[in-house]
């Protein structure tokens, strides 16, 4: 077990989704998400006997101690005690976060699936080293789940203070604006290990992680401005429109952004920066007929 010390600077989460790469081996899979800069490694697979998930635990055990990146198992914490893994990760329906500690100790990590803001709070108050926040989009991992939407990002990001991992759907084409609306921390299955790369993959998503980062420690320290969104008076630490829109969690929705009486086109959102006593009018579309 390498400890919790070691893990809280995560960026870039995988899970094994073996169902994605047929005629690929697990281990050899997940040991190219490893050279690509994985820093997290889950082991899924609610179809495997109890026997089998065991040896696979063993395996990715054995690799993941090779590359010095934590082991988290899903809903098992036994077979994480007997393989001497990280910690375990569980969902809503699965064992309380209580007896899930009792078993475990207090220095494996236990992550918490979520999938609104109350269940983020729950798992915080409880304890959870860390939470899921997801599926973000629709994502085969979890067929028939309605996405949580950027929107549920940005509360996330606005109020838990627990290392937090955006989940669900998310590819390099869309890690953006999962980014904007305020993630630092990414989990991606069929976008990896389905792709004939997933090294490759891993290092683009790191990529953009590591842009965004970059950029706002060049940014220096947040400035609040006051500024009118939707006739109401707001002191705001985004620094652009388009950061302004995710705090709002509407980064993914239909919407109008007037800037002081003057539609403003989306691709002008990134380069507009906030400044005192700007007029803002958001207007939400909503489908209907």
């Amino acid at each position: 077990m390498l400890g919790k010390k070691d893990w809280r600077s995560f960026r870039l989460y995988v899970i094994t989704g073996e169902n994605y790469h047929p005629g690929r081996s697990l281990t050899d899979v997940m040991e190219e998400t490893l050279r690509g800069g994985a820093d997290i490694v889950q082991l899924r697979d609610k179809n495997a006997s109890k026997a089998d998930l065991l040896e696979k635990a063993k395996q990715l055990r054995e690799l993941t101690a090779r590359y010095g990146v934590p082991l988290i198992i899903n809903d098992h914490p036994d077979i994480a005690i007997a393989v001497g893994a990280d910690g375990v990760h569980l969902g809503q329906d699965d064992m309380p976060l209580a007896e899930a500690r009792r078993l475990l100790g207090p220095e494996r990590i236990i992550g918490i699936s979520t999938h609104n803001i109350g269940q983020a709070r729950l798992a915080q108050a409880e304890g959870a080293d860390y939470i899921g926040v997801g599926p973000v989009f629709p994502t085969g991992t979890k067929p028939g789940r309605t996405p949580v939407t950027l929107s549920y990002v940005s509360e996330a990001a606005a109020e838990i203070r627990i290392p937090f991992v955006a989940i669900g759907g998310i590819t390099p084409d869309n890690v953006d604006s999962v980014l904007e609306a305020g993630a630092r921390r990414i989990c991606a299955v069929s976008a990896i290990v389905g792709n004939a790369d997933p090294a490759g993959v891993c290092r683009r998503l790191l990529e953009r992680i590591s842009r965004y980062e970059a950029a706002r420690e060049s940014s220096g320290p947040a400035k609040s401005c006051e500024v009118t969104v939707n006739g109401r008076s707001v002191l705001t630490d985004a620094g652009t429109v388009a950061e302004l829109v995710a705090q709002y969690g509407l980064l993914d929705r239909k919407l109008v952004v007037e800037w002081n009486g003057a539609v403003l086109a989306r691709h002008e959102w990134e380069k507009t920066p906030l400044e005192n006593g700007a007029v803002i009018e958001l207007v939400h579309f909503v489908g209907g007929g």
